[in-house]
């Protein structure tokens, strides 16, 4: 699993800053139950992506985008695959 450190460093690289704010946001409820581990289903995803945009302005995007698909390569996701819509569309995926 990918960890905000990793997260972090992947931004500062690409974008110039490390956005801790956003990749808190997106993980807030790793390790919360009932998600724990299962809490990309929440954001990881097209939906979540446009809430960030409205949380945190238009350079959220790219970085949102980012976050996600570190992740979800991790679960086995392929440029190939379509990016998930929303929570339902992403379990319905076979992801976590």
């Amino acid at each position: 699993m990918a960890t905000f450190e990793k997260h972090c460093e992947a931004s500062q690289r690409e974008f110039g800053n490390p956005y801790p704010e956003i990749h808190r946001w997106l993980d807030e409820f790793h390790g919360v139950e009932p998600y724990m581990t299962r809490h990309r289903k929440l954001r990881h995803h097209a939906a979540g992506v446009r809430l960030a945009i409205e949380i945190f302005g238009d350079y959220a995007e790219k970085v949102t985008m980012q976050h996600i698909i570190i992740d979800l390569k991790e679960e086995g996701w392929t440029d190939s695959d379509h990016f998930p819509l929303d929570e339902f569309d992403y379990v319905s995926m076979g992801l976590w």
